[in-house]
């Protein structure tokens, strides 16, 4: 099988399981990237390849004034997966993970309380709206940490059973 494939495939899927029923922020999005990250030798397949596939999410279930902050920390996700990718432990997925949801949290709640009214454009309102967004931010967390467990696991797993996995994949 081909690393590029099995690699965009299981992005996919990760995709997709974003239409099954799930907690609120509980999504693949902050693991696609930083499992793009680590595994695409090719760096524009690492971002192009789970960048279309939140793209085609986004216009499924509708685009919204959020998407530069959620593509902003979607790409700087995929920066932390190319940090990982010549030492990927579980340690260090895990810093990666758990760093990858803090930055989004501050920014996509940043981006909400400048793009909404419902929090006073003041210190106060932003911190409101950063406790506000807590509970959020405990199912982000557990999203991605989720779906790094499922994407890097799934591809150590294909990677012994299927030595040619292993084998550089095909460049963008």
């Amino acid at each position: 099988m081909n690393r590029f494939i099995l690699l965009s495939g299981m992005i996919l899927v990760a995709v997709l399981s974003k239409f099954l029923p799930h907690p609120v922020n509980f999504a693949p999005i902050g693991a696609i990237a930083l499992f793009g990250g680590a595994n695409f030798t090719n760096k524009r397949a690492a971002y192009f390849v789970p960048l279309m596939a939140l793209l085609i999410g986004d216009l499924i279930t509708g685009l919204h004034v959020l998407i530069p902050f959620v593509y902003g920390c979607f790409a700087l996700n995929v920066l932390l997966g190319f940090w990982i990718k010549r030492q990927q432990s579980v340690p260090r997925v895990a810093f990666a993970t758990l760093l990858g949801a803090i930055v989004f949290f501050l920014v996509t709640n940043l981006g909400s309380w400048l793009a909404y009214d419902t929090f006073q454009k003041t210190t106060a309102g932003l911190i409101a709206c950063y406790a506000a967004g807590l509970p959020y931010f405990v199912n982000s967390l557990l999203g991605d940490f989720f779906y790094c467990a499922v994407l890097f696991g799934g591809l150590a797993f294909a990677e012994a059973k299927f030595p040619t996995v292993r084998r550089a994949e095909v460049a963008l």
